[in-house]
């Protein structure tokens, strides 16, 4: 920490950054959850040697395909798979064996060190929505995102106090080239937030972009030595690795940069139907993912991930909030920490068009799953709409409100001599109230969790204030968060340095939109 506060003192020296700072609108971001409640496991020692065997079986008799490159084929063969075509089988325990060199935990560094987190262990870190190429509020509606919402929904996870990280592709701004917009949404994360943040995987020379102005924005040596990109890398499911995402993982790897090596089952289309069968399939792919990664480079931080959900047999839609996709939660995250690996699963997941209850319903279930299973990184934590394609700016701040309850629960129950409260106990005594003892007036500012955002008024207020419902209450806060919006401070070199890279890299070549 103290090299880290060092370095980062000299990257973000200047007179301008510090009278920025000293102006700028204070924001309280809590630190990432560790929990002090237990997880909830529902396999017993026996059904968890059942699917670590069967994982195995999957991967020595039946085998995984690594498509379109043959660099990971030459490293499986060197390792001891036997390589046909492009489908490897791996012995039995030579997956695990590579998986025991990577850490069970691990820092990643944001530009401002308070806002580090611990990936691993009883933490667990939130980030935002991933991935939707539409956007959806009360005024506009659905649309395609575009840089301008994506440059919105960074300042407001910057803005949120309960979000610990900026996250990814917190929507596909689409209406800049597929080939160049990276490259934008890494500035915004890297200049209008100073949380930490992940980098591009949607082809391997983007995961190299990613990595250098990482060094831009850091400097080269503390990237060299410190991980400061959490990156999503999916796996194919059922039990392919495709190219372009294994020459992500590739790039990550060598540069000790992290990865989630995440298997995207949607039960009953990419898994078996059954909660153990999908189990095997995702310790199976998981197993052979990260096993991968640590050919690339032993050590290098990677995350155990399990993107499940289940379908509707009638309609082939994706559903959520469901008891199996909760029971394969709580599973994997046994399966994961029998692995000795960081935890990644769940989110604020809801099938609905519109921030309505079923969202609401879906989303808390989806949550508290996630909370209650071990996660130790949560995407899409907030802003998770119609299946994940859209990205919601009033469900934004909406989940973001209520990832305070994940924390207040997460710190268990207080049994110190203020917490066991006799005090007060003895203080009222029979037929009295509470409302104006010595230890509620202590205690009161902190006592119960609080939204910023749900109404409690009475009825007359609430009624005489507009009737407001709870998406009209968000837009309210979304404008107000966006109003309040102050970028944090960034020395003008290394802000210069990283938009003169930009440029370079989008004039070197032309537009492509596939």
């Amino acid at each position: 920490m103290s090299e880290m506060g060092g370095r980062r003192a000299a990257r973000g020296g200047g007179g301008a950054a510090r009278r920025a700072e000293r102006t700028a609108v204070s924001l309280e971001t809590a630190r990432f959850i560790t929990r002090n409640i237990p997880d909830f496991e529902v396999l017993n020692a026996e059904a968890l040697e059942i699917i670590e065997h069967n994982a195995e079986t999957v991967l020595e008799e039946i085998g995984v395909n690594f498509v379109e490159n043959p660099a990971a084929l030459d490293r499986w063969r060197a390792a001891g798979a036997d390589v046909r075509g492009e489908r490897v089988h791996i012995p039995r325990g030579l997956a695990r064996k590579l998986c025991a060199t990577a850490p069970r935990s691990f820092t990643q560094h944001a530009r401002n060190p308070e806002r580090n987190v611990d990936i691993g262990g009883r933490n667990l870190v939130l980030a935002p929505v991933y991935g939707p190429p539409f956007v959806r509020d009360a005024a506009g509606g659905r649309r395609y995102a575009t840089m301008a919402d994506f440059n919105n929904f960074v300042k407001l996870g910057y803005m949120s106090r309960w979000l610990h990280h900026s996250g990814g592709t917190v929507c596909e701004p689409t209406d800049i080239p597929v080939n160049k917009r990276h490259l934008d949404m890494l500035l915004a994360h890297m200049t209008l937030s100073d949380k930490p943040f992940m980098g591009s995987v949607t082809a391997p020379e983007r995961a190299a972009d990613s990595v250098e102005m990482c060094k831009l924005l850091f400097g080269a040596d503390f990237v060299d030595s410190h991980t400061v990109m959490t990156s999503l890398i999916n796996i194919n499911s059922p039990l392919t690795f495709d190219g372009i995402m294994m020459g992500a993982l590739e790039v990550y790897a060598a540069a000790n940069q992290a990865a989630i090596i995440s298997p995207f089952i949607v039960g009953g289309a990419m898994a078996p139907v059954t909660v153990a069968g999908t189990l095997t399939q995702v310790l199976a792919e998981v197993l052979a993912g990260v096993a991968y990664s640590q050919l690339v480079r032993p050590g290098a931080p990677v995350i155990f991930g399990a993107f499940v959900t289940s379908i509707d047999m009638n309609s082939g839609a994706p559903t959520f909030g469901t008891p199996e996709a909760s029971l394969i939660t709580y599973g994997a995250g046994q399966l994961a920490r029998r692995l000795g690996l960081p935890y990644r699963s769940a989110g604020a997941f809801c099938g609905s068009k519109l921030p309505d209850a079923q969202a609401a319903y879906e989303s808390a279930n989806s949550l508290n799953m996630g909370l209650l299973s071990g996660v130790n990184f949560m995407l899409h934590a907030c802003g998770w709409l119609e299946g994940g394609l859209v990205a919601s700016y009033e469900k934004f701040v909406m989940d973001a409100d209520q990832l305070g309850i994940l924390h207040g629960l997460a710190r268990g129950v207080d049994v110190s001599e203020n917490g066991q409260a006799m005090s007060a106990i003895r203080e009222v005594g029979p037929g009295g109230h509470y409302l104006g003892c010595d230890h509620t007036r202590a205690n009161f500012k902190d006592a119960f969790w609080r939204s910023d955002l749900l109404d409690y008024k009475p009825f007359e207020t609430w009624d005489e204030e507009g009737a407001r419902d709870t998406q009209a209450l968000a837009t309210i806060r979304v404008q107000k968060m966006l109003g309040d919006y102050q970028q944090p401070a960034l020395d003008e070199g290394i802000r210069d340095s990283l938009t003169d890279y930009v440029a370079r890299k989008k004039a070197s070549m032309p537009d492509a939109f596939l």
